[in-house]
């Protein structure tokens, strides 16, 4: 069974959730500014209700998926996993 990751250790996991993070609001923003464009386009000029609508459910959404995402990769990338698995395995 793998030990406890070291300071070290957490350190990078950290700093690269930080840097997955700092992909993920990137993209949140292209899509937002994608997305209002594209109703721009469409439907022309737009209400501010619809315009903070989609501003807050399109980032949300996006910051929400990637958040999630990069969460697992942390957890994989730490032996967060590879832990639950040899527990599991214990068990039996």
């Amino acid at each position: 069974m793998r030990n406890d990751p070291g300071p070290s250790e957490r350190r990078q996991a950290r700093l690269r959730l930080k840097q997955l993070m700092t992909i993920v609001a990137i993209a949140a923003i292209a899509a937002t500014a994608l997305a209002i464009a594209g109703l721009w386009l469409f439907t022309g000029p737009m209400p501010i209700h619809m315009l903070v609508a989609t501003v807050i459910g399109v980032s949300g959404s996006v910051l929400l998926g990637g958040g999630l995402m990069a969460l697992v990769f942390m957890s994989s990338g730490t032996g967060h996993d590879e832990r639950v698995h040899d527990f599991e395995k214990d068990k039996e």
